[in-house]
C-alpha cells in the first residue's frame, strides 16, 4: 500500500512543479532563448551562404581601402585618396554635427513655442497652437524636402546673394560667414573662457546650497556675466586681439573666402529642429501644467512676477515630468537626420550607401549603421539619464 502511493504520488509533484509560476517562467525563458539562438544561427549560416553564392567577400577587411570617391562637405581632413574607413568617420562627423546643433536650436524654440501655448496673450497663444498643429502632422522628410526646394533653392544667385549683417551673404548655394582665423596667444582667450564657466558653475552650486541651508539667495548674474564674457574681452584685448576676420568678398559670378554653410546641411538642420521643436513644445506645455496650480499661486502671495515665478518656481519643477520624454525627441532627432540622403547631406547613412555600392559589403555596412546608431542613442539616453537625476526635486 505505501509503495502504490509513492509511485503515484512522483506524477504529481512533476505537474505541481510545473504550476509553480517560477519554473514555468524559467522553461520557458530557457526554451525562447534556445529558439532565438537557432533562429540567429539559421540567420548567420544562410547569410554566408548567400554571400558565398554571390562571390562577396565577407568582413570589414574593405575599410582599409581606397575609397576613391569625394565628398561635399567634410569637417575633417578627406580626399578621394582616403580609406572607406575614413570616409564612414567623416559621415559618422557630419551625423553628430547635425544632430547636436538640431537639438539645441529645438530645444530652444520648442521652450519658446510651449511657454508661448499657456501665455495670456491671444495672439501669441494662438500662434504658438497653429505652429505645433502643423509641424506635428507632416512628415519630417516633407519638411526637409519643403527647406530644400521650397526656401533654399530659390534664393538668388551668388552674383546677387543676399547681404546680410557682420560680412554675410545667403545665396541658393547657402550661408556665406567670416571665417576666424587664430593665432597661437588665442588659446589664452578660450583658456580664459572656460576658466569663467568653471567659476561661474561653482557659484553656482555654492549659492543653490546656501539657498537649501538658509532660504538666502545671492544675487550672482552680473558677476557670472563677467566671468564668462568679461573676463575673456579682457584677455582677449590684453593678448592683442589675436584673432582676424577672413571676410566673403562677392565677385562677379561667385562668393569667395569665408566660411561656406552649404545648403544641404541648413535644410536639414532647419528641418529637423522646427519639427522637434513641435513635440518638445507640447512636452514642455504638459511639464508646467502639471505642476499645482497652488505653487503659481504661492509664488504670486511671494510677490514675485509672472516671468519671475516661471523661472524659479514653475519651471525647475517641470523639469522632472519633461526631461524623460525630452529624451525621447531627441533620440528621434538623431535618427531623423538619416533622412539628409534625400537632399544630399553627406551623413552617415549617405556615405555608407556610396560605400556599399562600390563594394558589396551590404552587411558589414548596415552592421556599421545599426552600432553606430545604437550607440550614439545609448549616450544620449544615459547624459539624459543623469540630467535628470541632477534635476531630481530634493526634499530637505
Amino acid at each position: 500500500m505505501t509503495a502504490d502511493t509513492e509511485s503515484i504520488s512522483v506524477p504529481h509533484e512533476r505537474i505541481s512543479l510545473m504550476r509553480d509560476p517560477h519554473t514555468r517562467g524559467l522553461v520557458i525563458q530557457i526554451l525562447m532563448i534556445i529558439a532565438i539562438l537557432a533562429f540567429a544561427s539559421w540567420l548567420v549560416n544562410n547569410t554566408v551562404q548567400n554571400l558565398a553564392s554571390a562571390r562577396i567577400a565577407s568582413g570589414f577587411g574593405f575599410l582599409s581601402a581606397r575609397a576613391g570617391f569625394d565628398i561635399g562637405q567634410a569637417p575633417i581632413a578627406y580626399t578621394s585618396n582616403s580609406t572607406y574607413g575614413r570616409a564612414l568617420f567623416v559621415g559618422f562627423v557630419n551625423t553628430v554635427i547635425v544632430a547636436a546643433c538640431g537639438i539645441v536650436l529645438a530645444t530652444i524654440v520648442g521652450f519658446l513655442i510651449g511657454i508661448g501655448r499657456l501665455s495670456r496673450n491671444y495672439l501669441l497663444r494662438a500662434l504658438s497652437t497653429i505652429y505645433v498643429e502643423t509641424f506635428r502632422n507632416i512628415p519630417p522628410l516633407l519638411v526637409i524636402l519643403f527647406w530644400y526646394f521650397g526656401v533654399l533653392s530659390v534664393l538668388p544667385l551668388p552674383r546677387n546673394a543676399v547681404e546680410l549683417p557682420f560680412g554675410s551673404y545667403l545665396s541658393n548655394r547657402g550661408l556665406q560667414t567670416p571665417a576666424a582665423v587664430f593665432e597661437q596667444a588665442a588659446l589664452l582667450t578660450l583658456a580664459a573662457f572656460a576658466f569663467g564657466i568653471a567659476a561661474t558653475v561653482f557659484l553656482v552650486r555654492q549659492n543653490r546650497k546656501r539657498q537649501l541651508e538658509t532660504g538666502e539667495r545671492r544675487p550672482i548674474l552680473w558677476l557670472s556675466v563677467g566671468l564668462i564674457i568679461g573676463l575673456p574681452l579682457l584677455v582677449f584685448v590684453a593678448t592683442g586681439s589675436p584673432v582676424t576676420f577672413e571676410l566673403p568678398t562677392a565677385t562677379r559670378f561667385n562668393l569667395v573666402g569665408g566660411w561656406q554653410i552649404k545648403p544641404e546641411f541648413l535644410s536639414l538642420f532647419l528641418a529637423l529642429s522646427f519639427y522637434t521643436a513641435a513635440f518638445i513644445a507640447e512636452i514642455v506645455r504638459a511639464g508646467i501644467v502639471a505642476v499645482s496650480k497652488g505653487q503659481t499661486e504661492a509664488a504670486s502671495a511671494l510677490g514675485l512676477t509672472r516671468g519671475q515665478s516661471l523661472r524659479l518656481v514653475i519651471v525647475p519643477q517641470a523639469f522632472r515630468v519633461i526631461i524623460p520624454p525630452l529624451t525621447s525627441q531627441y533620440l528621434n532627432l538623431t535618427k531623423n537626420s538619416s533622412l539628409g540622403l534625400a537632399v544630399g547631406y553627406p551623413d552617415l547613412v549617405a556615405v555608407g550607401s556610396t560605400v556599399l555600392n562600390q563594394t558589396g559589403q551590404s552587411v558589414e555596412v548596415v552592421a556599421v549603421w545599426m552600432v553606430v546608431y545604437l550607440g550614439l542613442s545609448v549616450a544620449t539616453a544615459a547624459f539624459m539619464n543623469w540630467f535628470n537625476a541632477r534635476m531630481a526635486l530634493v526634499e530637505r
